[in-house]
Formats: structure tokens, sequence, C-alpha cells
């Protein structure tokens, strides 16, 4: 009986597993649509992002008014998202890690995914292909909001990640010293 219940839990939980990365979609599975909105006409002011960890949303503001809303993925356990209040300090239009991806071969399969390079050894003939992660602002350290993977759950590296689209709306409207207060 034990036997059958683990075999049921096991496909669930390998793509959990998967998914627990700062990279883009994996190749095969499509994008949840995201749950959002934008609508900038008539915000002025000063822009702002608000993140809050426990809906896994951004609100983003112009002024007072608030011009867009957006799903995002934040930390997993043992990457949390810090919170605490931060500016935007870069922002990249196509920026690639150096930090988390895949290993792959020559042929350019992927021999080892969702690493760490500073942790996972490189297999013998592999070389490493960091993730993708476009319209990056980096607010503090390796911590950035970019375009990523958003399932319905924290699921990256501490990043946080808003869905294709969303993360374009939210890069063209900040600028750098934009405050973003995660909470």
């Amino acid at each position: 009986m034990k036997l059958i219940q683990l075999a049921r839990l096991l496909p669930t939980t390998a793509l959990a597993i998967f998914f627990s990365s700062c990279a883009e979609v994996p190749p095969g599975l499509q994008q949840p649509a995201p749950s959002g909105w934008w609508n900038d006409q008539g915000g002025s002011g000063s822009p702002r992002i608000f993140v809050h960890l426990s809906e896994q949303k951004a609100y983003f503001y112009k002024g007072e008014k608030l011009v867009g809303e957006s799903t995002v993925s934040t930390g997993k356990r043992g990457f949390s998202t810090p919170p605490g209040y931060y500016h935007v300090v870069s922002k990249s239009i196509d920026h690639v890690s150096s930090i988390f991806g895949d290993y792959v071969d020559k042929a350019g399969n992927v021999v080892k995914s969702d690493v760490d390079s500073r942790k996972d050894r490189r297999p013998a003939g592999a070389h490493f292909d960091g993730a993708r992660m476009p319209y990056a602002m980096f607010f503090r350290g390796g911590y950035a909001m970019h375009q990523g993977f958003v399932p319905p759950y924290a699921a990256s590296h501490g990043c946080i990640r808003l869905p294709k689209g969303m993360a374009e709306h939210f890069y063209n409207a900040a600028h750098e010293g934009t405050p973003v207060i995660v909470k």
C-alpha cells in the first residue's frame, strides 16, 4: 500500500524539484497564464514596486496610482527572498546568470540541470549554460526581478520571477533608483 502511495506522489515531487530554479520555462511545458494586469494611462509620479511574499504578488505604482499587478514566484525554502526596502541598482534586458543554469555537453544536451555553478561539480566534457533572466532589475546584490517560470508558489533561488509580458511592463516603467519594497 505504501509503495502505491509513493508512486502517486513521485511525478508531482519530481516536477516540483525540476521547476525550483531561476531558470526560464522548462522545455516542453507551458507557462501558466499570467495573472495580472497593466494600465498606466493617467499614472504619473515616481514609480515604486511592492512585492508581497505571502501573496506571491507584485504591485507597480506611479505616484499614488496602482498601474499594474502581477503574480510572482519568489525564493523557495533555503533560498528565501529577503524582505526589506531596496532600490533598483541596475538593469539588464538580456541578463544570463553566472551562477544558476545547466551543464551541457558539446552536442547541446543537458547533462545536469538546475545547477549552482559554485557548488555542483561540472561533469567531464560539459560546459556551464547560465539561466536566461530577461528584463532583470537587480535590487540587492545578486537578487533581481526578472522574467521566468511562475508556478503558483515560491520556487526560485531568491529572485522574484515575473511572467512573460508582465516582466517587460515592470522593466520598462522602472528606472535605476526605483524603490522595491519586499514584505
